[in-house]
């Protein structure tokens, strides 16, 4: 029987991997990798010299293919992506369901945990976790508002992440969503670029972030989660 591991790797830290993360990497055949550059800067830091192969988002199904095929062969493969967990709003979710559907019990999907950026940020909120609601990134247009919507009137946490460039329409759009529901005084927080040299966690009402951001906008880069304050 061979094995499928889903391997978390750091979000920022390369610290931040577990031993058995290690030991796992170093053991398998090969490591299925979002960018392989990406990978290899881990595993030569821990100098595991295990052969990569390049599987992401745009991997057709010659691809899937020759995972599935290696697995045939009784071969063990451990999925990590650029950071954190695999399949949590990445494209890795398919190679396992593709894998359940072909071998069933046959092949063993064994999930090594570790860095989870929407759980690092939630963490350190300082909002309840006891229930939330995580989102990934949000929708560019379609659907947008009607989540915004969704957002400002949960009565559970929510967390979904943004890229820089859209950070602060995002932050005006949740303002105005806020207002309409004299909700403005509704806390949020935005953890930037977590575990890494840069890292900042900004508090406060969407009005003082964006304030912040307007006095610092040199600090609109990097990669952001937002965990927003339940209703």
């Amino acid at each position: 029987m061979s094995n499928l591991y889903i391997v978390a790797t750091p979000i920022g830290n390369l610290e931040d991997v577990t031993l058995r993360a290690l030991r796992i990497l170093k053991e398998v055949d090969f490591v299925l990798c979002e960018d392989t550059r990406v990978t290899r800067k881990l595993l030569d830091k821990h100098k595991i010299e295990t052969p990569t192969i390049s599987y992401h988002s745009f991997s057709g199904k010659y691809k899937v293919d020759k995972v599935l095929d290696l697995l045939g062969q009784d071969k063990d493969l451990a999925l990590v992506s650029d950071a954190g967990t695999p399949t949590i709003s990445d494209p890795g979710f398919q190679l396992v369901a593709e894998v359940r559907k072909k071998f069933d019990k046959s092949v063993k999907i064994i999930s090594i945990p570790g860095a989870s950026a929407l759980v690092t940020a939630l963490s350190i909120s300082g909002f309840s976790a006891d229930q939330f609601l995580f989102l990934g990134f949000l929708p560019h247009k379609k659907g947008k508002q009607t989540l915004l919507k969704e957002i400002v009137n949960s009565e559970r946490t929510v967390v979904f992440y943004e890229s820089p460039h859209r950070v602060l329409k995002t932050l005006e759009a949740l303002k105005n969503q806020l207002e309409e529901n004299s909700q403005e005084k509704r806390k949020i927080t935005i953890a930037r670029e977590l575990t890494k040299i840069y890292e900042e966690i900004i508090s406060g009402t969407i009005s003082e972030i964006l304030y912040f951001f307007d006095k610092n906008p040199e600090k609109i880069k990097g990669e952001f989660v937002f965990v927003i304050q339940k209703k």
